[in-house]
C-alpha cells in the first residue's frame, strides 16, 4: 500500500542545483527511516543520504557540503537538495523508505527513480 514517487530530476550543468522530491503515500509510521540512493550506468546502486524519524542525517563522503536530505511531515515529502553538482553526480536517483516495527525491519519500499544527469 505504500507507495513512494520521486520528482525533480532533470538536466543542469556542472556547477549547478537541483532539488529531488519524494512522495510518500499509504499507509506508514512517523517512525521510519528514509533515504536516497543513486546508481549511474554500469555502477553499482549507492546510499547518497540517509535521515531516521529522529532527524538524524548521513550522508555519503562524496556529497557531503553539497546535498542536503531533509522531509516535511506534514506533507509526507522526503526532499534532496543538490548544490554544486558535479557530472559523477550524474545517476537514477531512488527515494527509499524503511518501516520498523519493534526494532525491526519490517518493510523496505522503493520509489521509480528520477534522472539527474549533470552536464555542460
Amino acid at each position: 500500500q505504500v507507495q513512494l514517487v520521486e520528482s525533480g530530476g532533470g538536466l543542469v550543468q556542472p556547477g549547478g542545483s537541483l532539488r529531488l522530491s519524494c512522495a510518500a503515500s499509504g499507509p506508514f509510521f512517523s517512525i521510519n527511516d528514509m533515504s536516497w540512493y543513486r546508481q549511474a550506468p554500469g555502477k553499482q546502486r549507492e546510499l547518497v543520504a540517509a535521515i531516521t524519524g529522529g532527524g538524524t542525517t548521513n550522508y555519503a563522503d562524496s556529497v557531503k557540503g553539497r546535498f542536503t536530505i531533509s522531509g516535511d511531515n506534514a506533507k509526507n515529502t522526503l526532499y534532496l537538495q543538490m548544490n554544486s553538482l558535479k557530472v559523477e553526480d550524474t545517476a537514477v536517483y531512488y527515494c527509499n523508505l524503511k518501516m520498523f516495527l519493534g526494532g525491526v525491519l519490517a518493510r523496505d519500499y522503493w520509489g521509480q527513480g528520477t534522472q539527474v544527469t549533470v552536464s555542460s
